[in-house]
């Protein structure tokens, strides 16, 4: 391959971008080595990238390819055939041209010169910490032009490819291959506007109106609402403590019934601190799980906003603290394998997101899928949302890529590991302490921000049994009613059904530890506890928390 030329101011429009790698371990220092050995990377407004170019690509000679999904496209994917100017792009490859073709506008008409934003030293992540030592980044408007960056305002804040720019999506399939390393040669990344935004895609990539797709019987409720209207049903698959049930996914798909619609092939999970039961799927569940999809043709619709969000083992009250992880590896190894990390056929559409470690409002995330599925996602991307934001590209780019680095990313997982570890101590004492446990049962999540309570709803004084009386959901309304009037609210299980059709004979309420202050967070739990203590007919705690 020949690489690009370099970067003339004079030139404005798409550039390819080309580099080579050689064999290195996939560790981080291996990636530092694979830049470094060859040509810069040189990407230019809207260039493509060449995805295959920032993988070690003879690291993944060895293994298999993916399967070809073409039997599972949606008549909507099939009849999309692309952006035809961003297509043209390719002709931009060939040295001098000048092009007079894309409709971009001149970055001379920027209102902006220069973009900058102040984030922590590697070690010093506190917000006091960074507030008063904290490194000003900064982008300048040419700052590509005058070698001063490999990315600009000038190339950020102008017209981009669908898949993201090329020097984020490097470091994002970087970070993939250093924690995932996918079992499988031809995988690639593209960006995507958030999980949700990718979700939308990948229903109407694989779906069509009237089909079923499989999720945990408890799941994300806007995944729910979003197929809806697509006219998607959601079959709930059964739940125990560590998630999703294998046995029950192949009971459901061995004994479906044709009357229903077309045996369902999607199933979306959220196997990391489940959304909204906290659950985690552990390795081996998570093996099962993926005999299952291979035995039915499954594609696992992979949703981890969370997967980072893993901590220490819980101890229990004032017992001592399990040590933090001593370096990378051993973060690393901590860390649940993914589906992705198991996926030798290509079935994982794994969404990743910045939204639960760096900020909800940069608004990019990404997909790691075959690179059929990626093609046929980027094509849609480019006629539909195109690609994320490039202010938030520009500082993402600035923080990973050129600041921190894989290296002083994955320190700030271990802070972040560390502080959810905090919090969720925090309302696991606060549980402890204030609710009465004749009556509400959890089990201490070892990922996510959820707590997942049940209420043995069937030892309430106005429960008459099934048909006499108030329902579950009455009374789950009306305990709900009670903890607002306490001052506290904890969402309703209910509004967390796959299924709101399907028999449900329990009742659950999610809390949170992710937002509220420390102090806050005692509070509430105490509020809610007075509220089921008033519901069930229990004297309320003396301020010491003891009955």
């Amino acid at each position: 391959m020949v690489p690009p030329p370099a970067i003339d101011v004079d030139v404005h429009g798409v550039t390819d971008t080309t580099t080579l790698t050689t064999p290195n371990p996939l560790t981080i220092n291996g990636v530092d080595k694979r830049r470094a050995a060859y040509p810069k990377l040189a990407a230019g407004i809207a260039a493509v990238a060449d995805v295959d170019s920032f993988k070690g690509r003879t690291q993944h000679l060895h293994k298999p390819k993916a399967h070809r999904w073409d039997h599972r496209f949606s008549a909507e994917s099939n009849a999309r055939r692309g952006n035809s100017l961003k297509g043209a792009a390719k002709y931009l490859r060939n040295p001098g041209m000048i092009s007079l073709g894309g409709g971009l506008p001149s970055s001379e008409y920027f209102p902006f010169d220069e973009l900058s934003i102040k984030a922590p030293l590697v070690g010093q992540f506190s917000e006091p910490e960074t507030h008063e030592n904290g490194k000003v980044l900064t982008a300048g408007k040419h700052d590509m032009a005058n070698d001063i960056s490999l990315f600009d305002v000038s190339t950020a804040f102008n017209y981009g490819q669908g898949s993201g720019s090329a020097q984020l999506l490097r470091w994002i399939i970087e970070h993939t291959e250093i924690v995932h390393n996918p079992p499988y040669q031809d995988w690639h990344c593209t960006m995507t506007i958030g999980s949700t935004s990718a979700l939308d895609m990948a229903f109407r990539m694989f779906c069509t109106s009237g089909e079923s797709i499989l999720a945990e019987e408890y799941t994300f409720s806007a995944a729910v609402e979003t197929a809806r209207p697509m006219g998607l049903n959601v079959v709930g698959v059964g739940m125990d403590g560590d998630g999703l049930l294998p046995s029950s996914l192949d009971e459901i798909l061995s004994n479906w019934d044709e009357s229903k619609g077309k045996k369902p092939f999607i199933l979306y999970t959220v196997p990391t601190g489940q959304n909204p039961t906290g659950t985690t799927q552990s390795a081996q569940r998570r093996r099962e799980v993926y005999k299952v999809a291979q035995k039915h043709d499954l594609i696992i619709l992979e949703d981890e906003p969370y997967y980072f969000l893993q901590m220490q083992p819980y101890t229990g009250a004032n017992a001592p603290d399990v040590p933090p992880p001593a370096s990378h590896e051993e973060f690393l190894k901590a860390l649940v394998p993914s589906f992705l990390s198991m996926d030798t056929d290509g079935r994982v559409v794994r969404m990743d997101s910045f939204s639960k470690v760096i900020a909800p409002g940069s608004r990019i995330g990404w997909i790691t899928a075959s690179q059929q599925v990626v093609q046929r996602y980027v094509v849609h991307a480019d006629v539909s949302t195109q690609g994320p934001s490039g202010f938030s590209q520009l500082s993402l780019y600035k923080l990973l890529d050129e600041h921190w680095g894989h290296a002083g990313y994955l320190d700030w997982l271990i802070h972040m590991r560390l502080e959810y570890t905090k919090r969720r101590n925090v309302i696991l004492d606060a549980c402890e302490k204030y609710l009465p446990r004749e009556f509400v049962k959890w089990t201490p999540p070892s990922a996510g921000m959820f707590m997942w309570l049940g209420i043995d709803y069937e030892k309430h004084p106005e429960w008459k049994g099934e048909g006499k009386g108030k329902s579950i959901l009455d009374l789950e309304e009306q305990i709900f009613q009670t903890i607002i009037r306490h001052g506290v609210l904890a969402m309703k299980g209910s509004w967390f059904y796959a299924d709101a059709g399907a028999k449900h004979d329990t009742l659950y309420f999610r809390m949170t530890y992710a937002a509220a202050a420390f102090d806050k967070i005692d509070e509430a739990v105490k509020r809610f506890g007075e509220g089921v203590r008033e519901e069930f007919g229990l004297p309320p705690l003396e301020s010491n928390g003891s009955a």
